[in-house]
């Protein structure tokens, strides 16, 4: 026998609803950053808040409500959860990489790389 939307206590209702609130919540506060913030390596860092902690919350409501809705226990949604925090933080690191390696190679002067070997003047 499967539960229905219509039978959901309000206190399951409250509790799904204020997962996808602060799902929603931290990724527009991500994006957010990511259209404020002025330089690539600035900007990189805004959306991980939304992948991350925001794809966590909304994982967390759905196991929850098809857990109800099925009158079992659903895990399954982990694994979203599980290739969403392990792909971020290495897609990440390639394209920080790639910019960095790009910016060195066109010896701009923004570049963390040309900035590091720049030799402190003399007195």
């Amino acid at each position: 026998m499967t539960n229905s939307l219509e039978n959901m206590p309000l206190w399951l209702a409250i509790i799904i609803s204020a997962f996808i609130l602060l799902g929603g919540f931290l990724t527009l506060v991500g994006m957010i950053g990511l259209v404020r913030l002025r330089s690539f390596y600035e900007r990189i860092h805004a959306p991980t808040l939304g992948t991350s902690w925001g794809t966590g919350s909304i994982v967390v409501a759905s196991m929850i409500l098809f857990t109800w809705l099925e009158s079992r226990p659903v895990f399954h949604e982990i694994l979203i959860g599980v290739f969403v925090t392990i792909t971020t933080p290495v897609t990440l690191m390639l394209l920080a990489r790639a910019v960095l390696y790009r910016d060195w190679a066109e010896g701009d002067e923004k570049s963390p790389l040309l900035k590091s070997q720049q030799k402190p003047p003399k007195e």
